[in-house]
């Protein structure tokens, strides 16, 4: 079986806003709260520690597929955030 390649979508960064991290990340040693954007975004929205040695665990474990992404940045939103709830303590 084949897997589709599922590419990041330009401008969405849902994945960099709508996660908590709790681990230290450039910027934000404390990590982040859900809702709050990655100071390492840059003004395309785009990750400035991608493929980065520095880049948090977390984020090197989130890949791009159509349940988490959607077909919209809202739709990715969306779902980030239910699972966030969800895993939450």
């Amino acid at each position: 079986m084949q897997t589709r390649t599922f590419e990041c979508r330009a401008h969405c960064a849902a994945c960099c806003i709508a996660p908590s991290i709790n681990s230290p990340i450039p910027g934000m040693p404390q990590g982040k709260p859900a809702g709050v954007a990655c100071v390492q975004l840059d003004e395309q929205l785009r990750c400035r520690l991608f493929g980065k040695p520095e880049r948090p665990a977390f984020c090197v474990s989130l890949r791009p597929s159509l349940e988490m992404c959607g077909n919209d940045r809202g739709e990715a939103s969306a779902y980030l955030t239910r699972l966030e709830i969800a895993t939450s303590p």
